[in-house]
């Protein structure tokens, strides 16, 4: 079976089987943007929790954005190949526009994860479970094929 290098980066180096090239760059763009979103979930919102642990109360606000940019740095190194992969004339199954109602969809649920784990004084309400139905409406209008 015949092997196709997909990505070559410092953060990332996958070697699929060479079947259906597009379903596996969606594969590895789903997964990307899952890494990718956890660590942007993780540089915007994290400094809060080490907040609430008295970890960086004391920090100057320009340390906390540096410190956040440092995660971010490396939420890039997934995103942008993610984007790369993903994207139809990359060779990936996905248009601008579904790549980005797709990452969207992929933020909010590794967000909502993020804060039920670690902020326990938020709650979840009816609101909310119909903004992600929403959302999960919008990902089914952004691929209707419209052709």
């Amino acid at each position: 079976m015949a092997v196709t290098p997909i990505l070559t980066n410092f953060a990332c180096f996958f070697i699929i089987p060479d079947m259906n090239t597009s379903i596996w760059n969606g594969l590895a763009t789903i997964g990307l943007l899952l890494c990718s979103n956890v660590l942007m979930t993780l540089a915007w919102y994290g400094h809060l929790k080490l907040q609430q642990m008295g970890v960086t109360t004391g920090w100057p606000l320009i340390l906390v954005i540096l410190f956040s940019w440092g995660i971010a740095f490396f939420e890039y190194s997934f995103m942008v190949p993610a984007n790369r992969i993903g994207f139809v004339e990359n060779g990936g199954p996905f248009s601008l526009l579904q790549l980005k109602v797709l990452q969207e969809c992929i933020t909010l649920l590794i967000f909502t994860v993020f804060v039920i784990v670690f902020f326990k004084n938020e709650h979840l309400h009816w609101n909310h479970f119909v903004s992600f139905l929403l959302l999960i409406m919008a990902v089914f209008f952004a691929f209707l094929k419209t052709d």
